[in-house]
């Protein structure tokens, strides 16, 4: 293609304004359109992240028949993500979807189905993996460095005021959020856990709203999971603390363990100990990480979500498979879904890990 790949951004609210900004840096790619229910959002979004004048559309449906539009960027409310996706893909366009792929794993195999039907190309957003510290600790878990591994630990701890859920309309609500401080704020984390540790195949979770009033989804929880590996782990996903901290991911394994706050690494002792451990330890010890939305939800870079589109960007171009695709967007949603029910039931939730890779 020798022209740049147009996107098509469905949605114009603050996570759009991330995407665009992200579009904007990377070569061979472009905002072709923009698609909004509120008339003059989409030229807000265009005035405040200085991006080039294009077509504004009311529907999905408008903007795939557009010219230039190659790819389609879903940033509507978590449980609005479906039917904008099976339009785009039954109209041949490649689809970006923000985290979470959608708000159940039935949900998220009707996008999947629908890319794969078409031919198109399926990503989901998650940003934290193109982190650099992210990318650093997955190569040692790659490279066999932790040895038999036998604990993950994740935190999001994280703090949102009452004022947050009021002033949104769909957050905190089951139909749209899909779920609170795991679906829509920790699901990042619990995507970085599964990437590092692999496939749960059971998992014993509590969930409570204890901070927030007229809400329906939790602002506090925690769960306990064992991998296909035997590995164990825990999670624990807050919007209720005050004031809000950094997450955390942490790896354990029997030949060493690696604990990352933001952007930093706190610890990283592996046996035996090698130069490149040090190089790490030196590396990532500046404390350069920001507070990563611990508090204020606009806290964040567009850096990972460039680093991501721009892999889509290279699949497209390549036919290659994006780094994180449908396949990989679902996992998380899956165990989030399972936390709940074993919240409801009592019962300790088993999970299938083999219908989706």
């Amino acid at each position: 293609m020798s022209r740049p790949l147009g996107f098509a951004i469905v949605g114009c609210g603050m996570i759009a304004r991330f995407h665009a900004r992200a579009i904007a840096e990377i070569p061979g790619a472009r905002v072709a359109a923009l698609v909004s229910r509120t008339p003059g959002a989409g030229e807000k979004l265009l005035q405040e992240t200085g991006t080039p004048a294009c077509a504004v559309f009311g529907t999905v449906q408008e903007a795939v028949r557009a010219p230039g539009v190659d790819a389609i960027v879903i940033t509507t409310p978590s449980g609005a993500h479906a039917d904008p996706a099976m339009i785009a893909a039954a109209a041949g366009k490649h689809v970006v979807v923000e985290k979470p792929l959608e708000i159940t794993a039935e949900r998220c195999d009707r996008i999947i189905g629908a890319c794969d039907q078409h031919g198109v190309k399926l990503c989901t957003i998650f940003p934290s993996r193109f982190a650099d510290s992210s990318q650093t600790l997955k190569a040692a878990v790659a490279a066999g460095k932790f040895g038999r591994l036998t604990l993950g630990e994740t935190t999001c701890k994280w703090w949102r005021s009452q004022a947050y859920y009021d002033e949104g309309g769909w957050k905190g609500t089951q139909a749209l959020d899909g779920g609170g401080a795991l679906m829509n704020q920790a699901i990042h984390n619990v995507d970085l856990l599964l990437w590092m540790m692999g496939d749960a195949v059971a998992v014993t979770g509590f969930t409570a709203t204890l901070a927030h009033e007229q809400i329906e989804v939790e602002d506090t929880a925690a769960a306990v999971i064992r991998f296909k590996s035997g590995a164990l782990g825990v999670i624990q996903a807050t919007t209720s603390i005050h004031p809000g901290y950094p997450k955390t991911i942490a790896v354990h394994g029997d030949k060493g363990s690696a604990v990352i706050e933001q952007e930093d690494v706190l610890r990283w002792d592996f046996s035996p100990e090698t130069e490149d451990d040090k190089a790490v330890r030196t590396r990532f010890a500046a404390k350069v990480g920001a507070s990563g939305g611990a508090a204020d939800p606009k806290a964040i870079s567009h850096e990972g979500h460039r680093r991501q589109l721009a892999d889509f960007v290279q699949a497209i171009q390549t036919n290659g498979t994006p780094a994180v695709d449908g396949r990989e967007g679902r996992k998380a949603v899956a165990l989030i879904q399972a936390i709940y029910e074993s919240n409801a039931t009592g019962k300790t939730v088993k999970l299938a890990t083999d219908e989706h890779g």
